[in-house]
């Protein structure tokens, strides 16, 4: 046996010597080589270690981008502290006795969040976050430095308000302003993260979540003024966004601001709103446009809706009823009468649920030609009016 694998090997190396002359076989020892030596090995990372890594790192980038352009608003009151403080325990009948009311002593609350549109010191904020038109309101930078506010625009048709500061740039302090992203461009699912003074206490609290839904509408509060407003077309997120979040910015992943924080559901978790940012865009463009002011649409006359019941009952259209005609208004150069009922504007109808006259106004310009239809005597009349401008603040 092991002579006859003795003679086959023989015969081989013969067989192989020969056909390498012969240049039939092209023999190269190195190609063996890659089979012969071990593969290094490669150490294996987890791709949900990987996505995790990335997830975070985004957030922090974006926080890192933005914080510096997010500010707190507070406000300055004084008050008159309750006289149970000081009560004189030998008198028996101090409670009743009229006294001074109390020492007057200034309050001052963190009570909103806002951030920074221009260099010159341009802040957004909600319009029910400055509703207090008797306090007076201060700013705050992350950076702890504050300012006072110069003036504050309200925007009549929007809760939307830009607060004006002013940077001392020979300090060297320049104010970063954010970047504003598309509104009209979100998707349901896509990441989001609110930035602002957590129940007016907590400043430059992060939040993320989702866009949880788009083109919302809801009736929003603020717990600290008492304001109420009708908001449209809002976002909806699950990112936590508490009171004294409200006017802070809504970001998505590339740190650019889509939304303006305004409101939280009382009846359920996880639910908060924001304004769409490309509303905030607009009423930009037209607050330049206009030398620095928000223009108000102006009809001119006091009402009160007519719901759907109440127009059955009475047997008149739904609508807006005219209590009074202001003079000189739009209104009374259109001769709108007292008792007449606006029906529609524009073709569109006037309805207490859709927010009334007043919304439908709000969303007309200053100088815009509309078409009313009204109510009167049992006959249906239209008249045109060019919209006005209140002058008032």
């Amino acid at each position: 046996m092991m002579k006859r694998l003795l003679i086959l090997f023989l015969l081989l190396i013969l067989f192989l010597s020969i056909g390498s002359r012969g240049g039939k076989f092209n023999l190269n020892l190195d190609s063996f080589k890659k089979y012969l030596s071990p593969k290094p090995s490669s150490e294996i990372v987890p791709t949900d270690k990987l996505k995790i890594v990335n997830e975070e790192s985004v957030i922090t980038d974006v926080v890192d981008k933005v914080s510096s352009s997010v500010v707190t608003v507070s406000i300055i009151k004084t008050k008159s502290l309750s006289r149970i403080f000081e009560i004189n325990p030998l008198d028996p009948f101090d409670v009743f006795r009229k006294g001074q009311g109390g020492s007057p002593q200034k309050v001052e609350q963190d009570i909103g969040s806002g951030f920074i549109v221009g260099e010159g010191g341009l802040i957004v904020t909600n319009k029910h976050v400055v509703a207090d038109t008797e306090g007076k309101y201060k700013v705050v930078t992350n950076d702890d430095k504050t300012y006072e506010t110069v003036k504050i625009y309200r925007d009549p048709t929007n809760d939307l308000a830009i607060i004006k500061i002013n940077p001392s740039f020979d300090s060297g302090q320049v104010l970063k302003p954010v970047l504003m992203g598309d509104s009209s461009k979100l998707k349901v699912g896509q990441t989001a993260i609110a930035i602002g003074t957590a129940l007016g206490e907590f400043r430059n609290t992060v939040t993320v979540g989702v866009i949880s839904g788009l083109g919302r509408g809801i009736t929003a509060g603020s717990p600290f003024e008492g304001y109420v407003e009708r908001l449209d077309n809002v976002i909806q997120t699950d990112a936590a966004i508490n009171p004294g979040n409200s006017g802070g910015p809504l970001l998505n992943s590339s740190g650019q601001v889509i939304g303006v924080n305004a409101a939280i559901s009382s009846e359920g978790q996880n639910i908060g709103f924001a304004l769409p940012i490309n509303i905030v865009k607009d009423a930009l463009n037209q607050f330049n446009k206009s030398g620095g002011k928000f223009e108000r649409p102006f009809l001119g006359v006091r009402y009160k809706m007519i719901t759907k019941d109440l127009a059955l009952i009475n047997e008149v259209p739904e609508g807006a009823y005219v209590q009074e005609v202001v003079v000189d208004s739009p209104a009374n150069r259109a001769r709108i009468k007292t008792e007449d009922i606006i029906t529609k504007i524009d073709g569109q109808k006037v309805s207490d649920k859709d927010g009334g006259l007043a919304k439908v106004i709000s969303g007309k310009k200053v100088g815009e030609n509309i078409s009313l239809e009204i109510w009167r005597d049992g006959q249906t009349k239209t008249v045109n009016v060019t919209i006005g401008e209140n002058k008032g603040e």
